[in-house]
């Protein structure tokens, strides 16, 4: 998890420098294509000032797992690919789930849209149901995996 933490952190310091960078161009400028002379354009800048709190929060997440568990082979300096050989998980061998959930979020998002709270309601409650029945497939039916 050292790797991640590490691309995570780069992440996160490099959108706090675009973030000052594009506070400070915004800033000073006399054309008045940008907006009212000596102001901050506040929408980019808190964008990307938020865009760097969102990547600190799982570089923070990334740096407290890897404290806690054994280095993997990717983040020891010896490590070999032969390291990672053997099972890797279990991979779905087809589901129809996650057609559900995106024709359910879609129904919520044109509730959105325009503005239906009895559509955004049924969206959400349809929404909720695909979400459970992805994440159960295999608990339940014909499907379930493991003892019987």
């Amino acid at each position: 998890m050292k790797t991640e933490s590490k691309l995570f952190l780069i992440t996160a310091v490099t959108m706090f420098v675009f973030a000052a960078i594009y506070a400070w161009s915004t800033y000073n400028n006399e054309n008045p294509a940008y907006g009212h002379p000596d102001q901050v354009e506040w929408v980019g800048t808190l964008a990307l000032i938020f865009s760097g709190l969102l990547t600190g929060m799982v570089w923070l997440v990334f740096w407290m797992i890897s404290r806690r568990i054994d280095p993997r082979p990717e983040d020891r300096a010896d490590g070999e690919i032969s390291d990672m050989a053997g099972e890797v998980g279990f991979f779905s061998p087809g589901s129809y789930w996650p057609l559900g959930l995106a024709l359910t979020a879609v129904l919520a998002g044109i509730g959105v849209v325009f503005w239906q709270p009895w559509l955004m309601a049924t969206g959400g409650v349809a929404l909720l149901f695909a979400t459970g029945g992805l994440t159960f497939e295999y608990y339940t039916g014909t499907r379930k995996v493991g003892p019987q």
